[in-house]
């Protein structure tokens, strides 16, 4: 067996949190049957923000308490984990710092060594997996022949999420267990949905479990669920999938279309290799599919694809717990009643987010009373939907529904103490709003402003309490999209930011304070990168090429797709007011301002299945030059310019760091995890150097990771 235990790992990777094993042996007589169970209980003695995690000495520790288990009078081995926590897996913190293959290679051998022992052993092996259990978690329950799941528990393996493959014996023992199908969904699927765990009831509708009990008496189930099986009383049916080579190639298919759907033309290595680690595990024996782990493993662990992951999912953990330059918490307001100016689709969303989190009332006005009916019958349509899929109970709702109003007229604000506008995104309007709203409500009441690309401290020139006012930019949609851009004016005060950054917490948003400026971030980058896009198509090259351009990077969607989501309207007038504060490098398109005058909404329209096509209504109004660029040339200038912008940003102090930028790509765009912070990758691709003349993060991302 691999012995890793002491394995020194280079300089700087953090220390091993060291998950304990202890051993202790149950009677299992007050369950109605002779002889003991040997019960191993992992924990890392920390509280419920660590969960117990697999590096070598915790390794070393578990097959401790496996050796000493098969070595006593018991008649079966069970492994469980400390309150409400099974396990997350393996330690990744220390993976950025591997240096050698070897290391990373001996580190994978050791948990296939440790975590096999359960299914080797020659006494049944129970799993009671009593709370979360992720990645390395689940895998060692795998491994036993048994497995119960709380009904509480959240389970999964994220590993192609984060730029691995299972590779504790996941890959392997999971298609054999449920199928390929079911294997690709927990593996595959799962992981591309934004890392999606199971719950209990999936897990076990899956068969990744036997039988789920409610917590209170968890164990207790757990043990008479394994004497019934010790007995003979219960038997578990395992199927043999291995026959039904159409079930598996079809099973490969459908998770080679979701990758292909969600990344475009980008190879994904890790999403390449689980697949065909799945594939294989239909001839290959436990043994040398976990053979076939290991050596995987080990090659993306050492890959900048991992690093990348791992530096931008330790990013966004890291930015979700502290938002950077935020005032002390305790200068934040009480929020008792908030209001919102605007009965549309996004003032509904804001609505509604604010109504499900904080709990207080929240009052609605727009221009007509028809408007508000609508945004409010929204709301409470929304809140019933919530009772029909069983995430929230028709007492809730009813409770809830109570706590919206709305009105016509503003003076329904006067006792609010936060109010948010998203009215039509132009700045006389909104100044006059404010000036309206500044006669109504009380000095303290914080102002903010749901503009996507308007400067904030315009519209609060000329008001008595300007300190007040403050940008609160969400993403639509406004309940899934988790970041929030909270944009500061000059004179914007710390206890309006803090008040703001409170309720950002409270709608368990990612937060961001940016610098007042243009498009704040996000759509600063955003359009300056379309930007490069149309200037191609109206240069002359082709409207397909120019698209395909970034399809390498597997970006969510292409740069066409994603101007019909936001509509050439929004994109135009964005480009616009950039045009009009930074200068001639936001170039107004000829093409969108065509498109904007006929109406066309979209480049691309979709057939009865779903499939798209260019739209001839927008293709007729494209003019372009005699000036065409291949797709790698559209790519380097757009991610040139996206270089230059970063830099300038940073030089202003829109915000306080490179990794601010990096999260605000991340969550608000979607930049892809495995390509880490937009700007590692810039730095890792020489652009950085080739535009700046330097990297934005000297120390690369593995030090950040």
């Amino acid at each position: 067996m691999s012995d890793v235990s002491t394995m020194k790992l280079p300089d700087g990777a953090p220390e091993e949190v060291v998950t304990n094993a202890y051993l202790r042996e149950i009677d299992l007589a007050a369950f109605g049957y002779k002889g003991t169970l040997s019960l191993i209980t992992i924990d890392n003695g920390m509280d419920h923000n660590r969960p117990s995690t697999f590096g070598p000495q915790s390794l070393a520790s578990l097959n401790g308490a496996i050796t000493l288990a098969e070595e006593s009078a018991s008649i079966a081995i069970a492994i469980t984990g400390k309150p409400f926590i099974f396990a997350a897996g393996a330690d990744l913190s220390a993976l950025a710092f591997l240096k050698d293959k070897d290391q990373a290679l001996a580190i994978g051998k050791l948990g296939h060594d440790v975590f096999r022992r359960l299914g080797e052993s020659k006494k049944p092996t129970f799993a009671f997996i009593n709370g979360l259990a992720l990645g390395g978690g689940l895998e060692v329950a795998l491994h036993c022949n048994y497995r119960t799941l709380a009904t509480t528990a959240f389970t999964g393996l994220p590993e192609v999420f984060l730029g691995l493959v299972p590779g504790w014996g996941g890959a392997t023992i999971l298609p054999k267990l449920i199928g390929p199908k079911n294997a690709v969904q927990v593996i595959i699927l799962n992981a591309l949905n934004n890392n999606t765990m199971m719950k209990a009831k999936d897990a076990l509708g899956l068969g990744v479990v036997d039988k789920i009990f409610q917590p209170a008496d968890f164990l207790e189930n757990s043990i008479k669920f394994a004497t019934s099986i010790l007995s003979g009383a219960e038997k578990i049916e395992r199927p043999d999938f291995s026959e039904d080579k159409a079930q598996w190639d079809e099973a490969i298919a459908i998770g080679q279309g979701a990758v292909a759907k969600k990344f475009g033309g980008a190879q994904i290595p890790q999403a390449i290799k689980a697949l065909e680690l799945i594939a294989a595990a239909r001839t290959n024996t436990l043994g040398s599919g976990f053979d076939a782990e290991d050596q995987e493993l080990a090659t993306l662990a050492m890959s900048d694809p991992l690093r990348s992951s791992l530096y931008a999912f330790n990013l966004i953990q890291k930015k979700r717990k502290k938002v950077e330059g935020a005032p002390k918490a305790a200068l934040a307001r009480k929020v008792t009643k908030v209001g919102v100016v605007g009965a549309g689709l996004m003032a509904s969303q804001l609505a509604l987010i604010m109504l499900r989190n904080l709990k207080v009332p929240v009052v609605i006005t727009d221009l007509d009373q028809e408007r508000v009916d609508k945004g409010i019958s929204y709301i409470k349509a929304e809140l019933a939907k919530l009772v029909e899929k069983r995430r929230m109970s028709n007492e809730a709702a009813a409770r809830l529904g109570s706590l919206v109003t709305g009105s016509t007229d503003k003076a329904i604000f006067a006792d609010a103490s936060f109010v948010i506008e998203a009215i039509f995104e132009e700045l006389d309007l909104k100044k006059a709003l404010f000036k309206e709203l500044e006669t109504i409500v009380s000095p303290e009441c914080v102002l903010a402003t749901n503009t996507s690309s308007l400067s904030v401290t315009k519209m609060s020139e000329g008001l008595k309490n300007p300190e007040r006012v403050i940008g609160f930019h969400f993403f639509n949609p406004v309940a899934i999209m988790p970041l929030l851009e909270i944009a500061r004016t000059p004179e914007t005060d710390d206890a309006t930011t803090a008040t703001a950054v409170s309720i950002g917490k409270e709608l368990k948003k990612t937060m961001v304070i940016v610098k007042d400026s243009p498009a704040f971030v996000v759509n600063r980058l955003l359009t300056r990168f379309m930007g490069e896009i149309t200037d191609a198509i109206d240069e002359g090259t082709a409207p397909e090429i120019a698209d395909s351009a970034m399809a390498p990077l597997g970006l969510p969607m292409t740069s066409l797709e994603l101007l019909g989501l936001v509509g050439p309207g929004v994109a135009l007038h964005v480009a616009e007011t950039l045009n009009k504060n930074l200068g001639e490098r936001y170039r107004i398109s000829p093409t969108m301002q065509a498109f904007v005058k006929e109406g066309v909404k979209s480049f691309y329209i979709k057939d009865e299945k779903g499939a798209l096509s260019p739209n001839p209504a927008a293709l007729a109004l494209i003019k372009g030059g005699d000036s065409p660029s291949t797709a790698d040339e559209v790519r380097v200038r757009a991610l040139k310019a996206l270089a230059g912008e970063a830099a300038m940003m940073l030089s202003e102090g829109v915000v306080a760091t490179a990794a601010e930028i990096d999260i605000c790509m991340l969550l608000g765009c979607g930049w892809p995890l495995h390509l880490g912070g937009i700007l590692p990758y810039l730095d890792r691709t020489g652009i950085s150097d080739e535009v700046n003349g330097q990297r934005f993060l000297p120390t690369g991302v593995a030090a950040l990771a």
